[in-house]
């Protein structure tokens, strides 16, 4: 089993920046890639950005340019910086990680970004 908890989130005016982190402990050997996803009220969960083991990363088209994942493999931690945060990113931000085929999720937590 993997357990996530994920902090940072909060509320933001429109343009301002918010840093997510999301620790992972329990059995955290062979973690295959870590991310984030989000779900806004209403609308389906969606994949935000993701990392590998080996650096990779993958992202959702409206946050490039944006919004950077990064992991910390020593401290077993997985960050999403946001910058120039817009109100359609308000949602749930979830911490993801795979390992051996298997999925883990994060409890959530909540961006809100509004004037």
């Amino acid at each position: 089993q993997v357990q996530l908890v994920e902090s940072g989130g909060g509320a933001v005016q429109p343009g301002g920046s918010l840093r997510l982190s999301c620790v992972a402990s329990g059995s955290i050997f062979s973690i295959y890639r870590m991310g984030w996803y989000r779900q806004a009220p209403g609308k389906q969960r969606e994949m935000v950005a993701t990392i590998t083991s080996a650096g990779t990363t993958t992202s959702l088209d409206s946050v490039k340019g944006r919004f950077t994942i990064s992991r910390d493999n020593a401290k077993n931690t997985v960050y999403l910086q946001m910058n120039s945060l817009k109100p359609e990113d308000t949602a749930v931000y979830y911490c993801n990680v795979v390992r051996s085929g298997m999925v883990y999720w994060g409890k959530g937590t909540l961006v809100t970004v509004s004037s």
